[in-house]
């Protein structure tokens, strides 16, 4: 598939598959007319990197996970590095969810007390 249709498949721009594709997390033939042409298994691997960098991860972060980008379940387990930033980040994201949740439980209690008072 040309990259237009891998884009619309997976959401992501042409020039966000480009950067990918120069960082060396997904590849592409090039056609005798010098398109890029992916194939299937570009749209599950594309899908796994926009996982990883929506759950905060960094595109050299991502690198750290190559040996399974390419499944619903991974083929290979994670670098050591990779292992160590997913702990960093669940750590991150688990201090966020506190932040929040206490910052939802302030709000709610003021307005109970709003609507008590009315």
């Amino acid at each position: 598939m040309r990259i237009g249709e891998l884009a619309r498949r997976t959401g992501v721009s042409a020039r966000a598959l480009r950067h990918y594709e120069k960082a060396g997390l997904v590849t592409s033939c090039r056609a005798a007319n010098g398109y890029r042409v992916y194939e299937e298994g570009a749209v599950t691997r594309v899908a796994n990197i926009r996982y990883l960098l929506d759950a905060g991860l960094t595109l050299d972060d991502v690198s750290a996970f190559r040996s399974c980008l390419d499944g619903d379940v991974p083929s290979a387990p994670p670098s050591a590095r990779g292992l160590e930033i997913a702990r960093e980040r669940l750590a991150v994201l688990d201090a966020r969810i506190a932040a929040q949740t206490a910052a939802r439980d302030r709000l709610a209690k003021a307005l109970e007390a709003e609507s008590v008072r009315t």
